[in-house]
């Protein structure tokens, strides 16, 4: 019983199910914490709104296929930051590299959108 549960939970984790219980962020979620962390104009969280759904869709395919690995991820992570980088000013651009470096060493993932808001308090 003990190794299906653990099993089970992997693949959870896996498919970004294990965030702390926490349901992952919308596009509208993940735009809207840019829009305010790095004050963008209403077009350019349109733009960003988009690029981040257009993620969403391609993690969903490939969730759907039955992939779980990350590394499968990583492209489609490094192509939406791209895209959101040539959206943003050279200010915001440097703004959100390094948001995207804090996320990376508090371990909430890379890319756009990984992660998002602050970890879950340690259990007692």
């Amino acid at each position: 019983m003990c190794c299906i549960l653990l099993g089970i939970t992997a693949v959870s984790r896996a498919q970004g199910g294990g965030g702390g219980g926490r349901p992952p962020m919308s596009p509208a979620d993940q735009a809207a914490r840019l829009k305010t962390s790095l004050a963008l104009t209403d077009d350019q969280t349109a733009k960003i709104t988009a690029i981040y759904a257009a993620q969403a869709k391609s993690n969903d395919s490939l969730t759907a296929a039955g992939v779980t690995d990350r590394a499968a991820r990583q492209p489609i992570r490094a192509a939406a930051t791209a895209k959101i980088k040539a959206v943003l000013t050279p200010d915001q651009a440097a703004e959100f590299d390094k948001q995207q470096a804090a996320m990376r060493q508090r371990g909430g993932g890379g890319g756009a959108g990984g992660g998002g808001g602050t970890p879950p308090p340690p259990q007692r």
